[in-house]
């Protein structure tokens, strides 16, 4: 699964401002509604409903907010980089300004799995999220994302 299967341009967010957690998760619920055809409303829900079992920032500035959506026809992504980090509540207390979040089908069953480990093992390399902080709008944000070579580390 390459991330270009699961992200669009129009799903890459640059700047976006939230004071807090469930304010930002507000923001990227409304986002995806936009571009997946959702309810904000039920989008949040079922974001905040995984949130309330475990914080998705998983450390390094980083969140990865996911939700598995009903009514979902395919695996939807949203990228953002935030004008200001945001206390996440994340494993290392480290305010987080990427965003990663990912919405899949209510019966996505392992390909929820597949979109999730893919998307971690991008965001887990260090240099790359220097670049992806570096970089000046979504179109230089998007173009890094989908490189086929994207977060793979170095041999």
């Amino acid at each position: 699964m390459e991330i270009s299967d699961i992200l669009t341009p129009h799903a890459v967010f640059e700047g976006l401002k939230a004071p807090n957690k469930k304010k930002l998760i507000g923001e990227l619920a409304a986002c995806t509604a936009g571009v997946a055809h959702l309810d904000a409303g039920k989008v949040f829900e079922a974001l905040w409903e995984r949130e309330k079992l475990s914080s998705t920032g998983v450390g390094h500035g980083i969140a990865i907010p996911h939700a598995r959506v009903a009514k979902l026809e395919r695996i939807v992504g949203v990228f953002a980089h935030l004008d200001e980090a945001v206390d996440f509540e994340a494993i290392d207390e480290a305010p987080v300004d990427l965003v990663f979040m990912l919405l899949t089908p209510a019966d996505a069953g392992a390909d929820h799995l597949k979109a999730l480990a893919r998307v971690s093992r991008l965001m887990r390399n260090a240099s790359f999220c220097e670049k992806l902080r570096a970089a000046n709008d979504r179109a230089q944000l998007y173009a890094l994302l989908t490189e086929p070579t994207a977060g793979v580390q170095a041999a």
